[in-house]
């Protein structure tokens, strides 16, 4: 993993004290509430419901022992002794004083770690697939390109005040687990025809309140032309991009009004100007970045168990993910105990996944899109210790990937854009499934919701999506059918009206009965759904509401 050398070192200590002298003016009344917003969000602070929160920056979702021990810490000293991991591969705490939060930044910095630029219109955390380093299918490891473009997007003088939140993603396994065709910008690694590693290049994905996915921009770029093309990309929005309006100043905007073609002509002729100067990646410092990230290597490589509890078999089955080593996995720790709040961990958690972490995991343990935690690269023997310690804490739900493994915001419980609340439906639609065993019988289905049009939980692209809306001061859920995360990225349609909150895990329950009894022989229900369409479920989910 990247280790911060002097420049990090002294960037981060430095913005921390400009952001103390700021808090001590907002105490005292030298900054007002608006002068000190746009300060406050480009240091991770936002204005919640009940209180401010504070969002820690984790690049492209890695983490080693001891920032997960600083991060238990946090959650115990500072806020009411739990962090909430989110869907950009984040951590946030709901509940830290305001005056504390330089001391929390300070913790931070200790372990190489800070909340800058975890909110703002700039260039947000750079997210890439969980798995990179040890996925089977990974054609190259993502983290060292998500790490250069870290270092040069952070408070970075031309892209700190976009018109809007920007988002990377780079993904470099077959199978897109960072979801880079809903991200401003995606990179995938591909192979051309001589051979060369490069990127394959994504622009205009989002979504909130017009959900788009992203279109090709460019077919292969070369791997020095990195951080010069994302420049020209990043230039053109910030020339053309709308700031008069708040709901049309992401980049997917410009790039339907333009067209894709439209686009990449004024993104090229930019990069003409400059491909050749200061920012061409040196093989040199490629290689220096490429060296922080190892794989692990054993010796005697054992087989995966197959005797054990049953408990700890069917974890095998729906937590275990291949590896490139022989003898090694990678195991999901699912942060979705049925019943309980989608992706939080207490301070004790952690500190147990900190001690995992460096017992059985090679120090690194990863934070996923789906608000979980992996340990990458797992000794087949350590399986069954692992799994009885995440028992123990309350941590090995078998449930990764299934229905009941369900991704939700904040929602209104915290979060003072929110129309509607996402955590007790979520909690109760787990149970629901749960009590049914229909998350074991339905297999792989993904159920995300948000507590408002602005997608934090990602609802347009589950499977089985729900949008709290507000209506008359009372809260309906829509469900959205169809979505999808990967490469085979789809937005979900609503299928008809809101349901009240009490009405959605039966519906839920209603559509996986419906796609059981639909499906051809183990034909998943992504697909069985493809194929008959949504108007097939319809009745199911109002079936019980005609009267």
């Amino acid at each position: 993993m990247y280790h911060y050398d002097e420049h990090d070192t002294t960037l981060v200590r430095e913005r921390i004290e400009e952001f103390r002298d700021q808090i001590e003016r907002r105490m005292d009344g030298r900054l007002s509430e608006a002068e000190f917003k746009p300060l406050r969000l480009m240091n991770g602070v936002y204005l919640q419901l009940h209180a401010y929160m504070l969002r820690v920056a984790i690049p492209y979702g890695s983490l080693r022992s001891e920032q997960m021990r600083v991060l238990a810490h946090l959650a115990r000293t500072y806020d009411r002794g739990y962090g909430h991991f989110t869907t950009r591969q984040n951590i946030q705490y709901n509940w830290p004083a305001l005056t504390d939060i330089p001391a929390m930044l300070e913790d931070l910095a200790a372990v190489e770690m800070h909340a800058i630029q975890t909110s703002g219109n700039c260039i947000r955390n750079v997210t890439a697939d969980p798995f990179a380093g040890a996925a089977r299918d990974e054609l190259e490891d993502s983290r060292p390109w998500a790490e250069i473009i870290r270092q040069w997007s952070s408070l970075h003088p031309e892209f700190t005040f976009l018109p809007r939140k920007f988002k990377i993603a780079v993904n470099g396994a077959g199978e897109d687990r960072a979801g880079i065709r809903v991200h401003d910008i995606g990179l995938q690694i591909v192979q051309n025809a001589q051979g060369q590693v490069g990127f394959e290049v994504w622009v205009g994905g989002g979504q909130g309140r017009t959900p788009r996915l992203a279109r090709k921009l460019k077919d292969f770029l070369e791997p020095q032309d990195l951080l010069s093309y994302l420049t020209a990309a990043l230039r053109v929005y910030n020339a053309h991009g709308r700031r008069d309006n708040l709901y049309k100043a992401r980049i997917k905007i410009l790039v339907d009004a333009l067209g894709i073609d439209g686009y990449a002509a004024e993104v090229a002729e930019e990069w003409s100007y400059i491909r050749d100067g200061e920012l061409k990646l040196p093989a040199g410092e490629i290689a220096r970045i490429r060296s922080f990230f190892s794989r692990p290597s054993i010796s005697d490589p054992a087989p995966l168990p197959e005797a054990g509890p049953a408990a700890f078999r069917a974890w095998l089955d729906t937590n275990i993910r291949p590896h490139q080593i022989d003898g090694l996995s990678s195991a999901v720790i699912s942060l979705k105990p049925i019943g309980g709040t989608p992706g939080d961990a207490t301070a004790e958690q952690m500190d147990l996944i900190a001690d995992m972490t460096e017992r059985y995991g090679f120090g690194e343990v990863r934070v996923t899109p789906d608000q979980n935690l992996v340990l990458p690269h797992v000794r087949h023997e350590d399986l069954f210790p692992v799994w009885s310690a995440l028992r123990e804490a309350g941590l090995a739900t078998a449930n990764a990937g299934l229905a009941s493994d369900i991704v939700a915001c904040p929602g209104l419980d915290y979060c003072n854009l929110a129309n509607a609340r996402s955590i007790p439906v979520a909690q109760a639609i787990s149970e629901t499934l749960d009590a049914e065993g229909l998350a074991q019988a339905a297999g792989e289905v993904t159920i995300k919701i948000s507590g408002c049009i602005n997608a934090c939980g990602h609802h347009h692209v589950a499977h089985i999506g729900v949008l709290g809306v507000d209506k008359r001061g009372e809260e309906f859920y829509q469900i959205n059918l169809g979505g999808a995360f990967g490469e085979d990225a789809a937005i979900g349609e609503i299928v008809g009206k809101g349901l009240a909150a009490d009405d959605v895990p039966p519906a839920i329950a209603r559509i996986l009965r419906a796609y059981l009894d639909f499906r051809d022989e183990d034909e998943r229900f992504i697909d069985t759904l493809r194929r008959l369409g949504s108007d097939a479920f319809k009745e199911a989910i109002y079936a019980d509401l005609a009267a």
